[in-house]
């Protein structure tokens, strides 16, 4: 027999795998489908009680899920504890987490390049024209990917229904 218990888990399994799949932590899934699960604001203890993390890896991970705009932080009345709480369209932070890490894996591909092209002088002159002219060709393709992602970006999505 399937239990409530059984489908949370289920379920917050399921947001890890894509946030590894997007190369963030499985924590930073958990509580996204924690949250979701709940749908109310959850202190970092209740957090960490309900994904099995340390607190302080609560605290740590929901720093960055606040940065992409996933969650905030927030303080309740008469209550020393800090809050977390989902912030908008999880489709919508979706969108933003992935162009995020695009555009970061772009930029270090780019760099990569540069300090290619500086340590291929040394080559000779046959090898160094051949390996300048894939680099060239593999450098359009990101800046023609680095457009998309633009596009991308700024597509709006449908309100949910």
């Amino acid at each position: 027999m399937v239990t409530k218990s059984d489908i949370e888990k289920k379920i917050f399994s399921t947001f890890s795998d894509v946030a590894t799949s997007l190369g963030y932590s499985s924590l930073h899934g958990k509580i996204i489908g924690v949250l979701l699960v709940k749908g109310k604001p959850m202190s970092l203890q209740e957090l960490a009680k309900e994904t099995g993390y340390s607190t302080s890896m609560i605290s740590l991970s929901s720093d960055l899920l606040e940065v992409l705009g996933v969650v905030k932080k927030i303080k309740k009345t008469a209550d020393r504890k800090l809050y977390i709480e989902l912030s908008s369209d999880l489709l919508e932070c979706l969108k933003n987490a992935i162009i995020l890490k695009s555009r970061k894996s772009i930029r270090n591909t780019l760099q990569d390049f540069r300090s290619m092209e500086r340590k291929i002088e040394k080559l000779p002159p046959e090898e160094r024209k051949n390996i300048k002219k894939t680099i060239s060709i593999l450098e359009d393709q990101i800046k023609r990917l680095d457009k998309y992602l633009k596009l991308i970006e700024e597509i709006k999505l449908p309100t949910h229904s």
